[in-house]
């Protein structure tokens, strides 16, 4: 009878239980899915902090807009009228002293008492803006404010004696001289603004009062957004 060599059993795997290539596969996969979760992350899909300040972002510039139309508009009413006292205060108070002066009655004076007050109160609020837009608005209102007092002052002046009246006109003629210059600075700022959200160059510049010290509107047309 021939002999058979014994042989071995073979040893199967174990159901369920991956080969090493596989299981390397997988952990490999699930590396790389964690990595992109997390550079997703921190680089790309913003998270709920993020909306919200994004949304506070937008609604910022959106009332920002808003507040640049609303103060170009008041300031275009206070130039008109501004640009009317000035004048008239130059006239009263002349570069060259007593001997050009145009003096102003009473009616005059109340007339630009009257406008003076209308104009601080229409520059008088101060809603939160941004600070390119609050750094106009500061300059409207301290013109208005400095143009008040220049008119206050040449009222007062009238009841002094000639002994005294003419240092207090010069007083006057300073702050009407102030007033003038912080106009033209706010209204540098608010034609920069304008210009910033989209509304091209807005001009509501002093037209009566060149070699006070006042700028003047530059030559580019109103609405030109560069």
């Amino acid at each position: 009878m021939s002999s058979r060599t014994a042989r071995s059993p073979r040893v199967s795997p174990t159901p369920g239980t991956p080969p090493t290539g596989r299981v390397r596969y997988a952990t490999g996969l699930l590396v790389a899915v964690l990595v992109a979760g997390s550079l997703g992350y921190l680089f790309g899909a913003p998270d709920a902090t993020q909306n919200a300040i994004a949304e506070l972002q937008e609604a910022d510039a959106k009332r920002d807009v808003k507040q640049i139309v609303e103060l170009t508009s008041s300031a275009r009413v206070t130039v008109a009228d501004l640009d009317k006292v000035l004048a008239g205060l130059a006239a009263a108070l002349p570069p060259g002293g007593a001997l050009n002066a145009r003096p102003a009655d009473a009616e005059e004076i109340g007339e630009w008492q009257r406008m003076m007050r209308q104009a601080v109160d229409r520059h008088a609020e101060s809603p939160s803006g941004t600070t390119a837009t609050n750094v106009a608005r500061a300059g409207f209102r301290a013109a208005v404010n400095a143009a008040a007092i220049a008119v206050d002052a040449y009222a007062a002046c009238q009841r002094l004696s000639p002994e005294l009246r003419q240092t207090f006109l010069d007083l006057a003629a300073r702050q009407r001289s102030a007033a003038v210059m912080s106009w033209s600075v706010a209204a540098t700022q608010l034609d920069q603004i304008n210009i910033d959200a989209g509304n091209g160059h807005q001009h509501v510049y002093l037209t009566s009062l060149p070699g006070e010290g006042s700028m003047l509107a530059d030559n580019v047309p109103e609405g030109t957004r560069e």
